[in-house]
């Protein structure tokens, strides 16, 4: 009786260790989706109501501008022949993939899988601007005069929302890998192995 038991419940272990992880996995995909779709709603207004170099003043400090960059992060590249096009196009689709098989493999993971779902969608984001468009849309403008010694004018370099994605999650990223690693490491497949008496390698 007891050799059935324990054989019903490593079958039942079995059978429900990898929904926790696909459940999990389809949420971060989904917080993917939500940034992609916010920061192209944001790229169409202001393609809609704004001319290139058009600018609203909304404080002392913040603009809505609209600036087209064509290099990367602080408009690396942006004065190549064209080539730098394509070739981020690559590198964004290649992190892309990247990105989804280390949120099959570690949905459980709760800061890491959210810092690789903002990650994904801001990248796509930007890689879509530039398969349409052959540039990024930037259009977030903050400016300090505190700036001015490293930016023209104290204007940091424009950005937009799936920059900011982008960024969260290269922050929390750094945050996870500061964590002390039973904390960042724990996701359901070490909590089944807990439950049914597995240590940890």
């Amino acid at each position: 009786m007891a050799t059935k038991a324990t054989k019903t419940a490593n079958t039942i272990n079995a059978t429900s260790a990898p929904k926790p992880v696909s459940n999990g996995m389809l949420q971060w995909l989904g917080l993917a989706l939500i940034i992609l779709l916010a920061d192209q709603f944001t790229k169409v207004l202001i393609v809609g109501y704004y001319q290139l170099g058009d600018s609203t003043t909304v404080t002392s400090f913040f603009n809505v501008v609209r600036v087209h960059n064509s290099g990367a992060a602080f408009s690396f590249l942006a004065g190549a022949s064209g080539w730098q096009r394509w070739f981020f196009i690559a590198l964004g689709c290649i992190a892309a993939v990247f990105i989804v098989w280390m949120l099959k493999s570690h949905a459980g993971q709760k800061l890491f899988s959210f810092s690789m779902a903002c990650i994904l969608g801001g990248a796509i984001g930007n890689v879509l601007d530039r398969v349409v468009h052959g540039h990024v849309i930037d259009f977030l403008d903050f400016h300090w005069q505190w700036l001015a010694p490293v930016f023209h004018g104290g204007h940091f370099p424009a950005f937009n929302v799936a920059d900011s994605a982008i960024s969260i999650g290269a922050a929390c990223l750094i945050l996870d890998e500061l964590l002390p690693a039973p904390v960042r490491r724990a996701g359901p497949r070490a909590q089944i192995d807990g439950a049914s008496g597995w240590g940890g390698l």
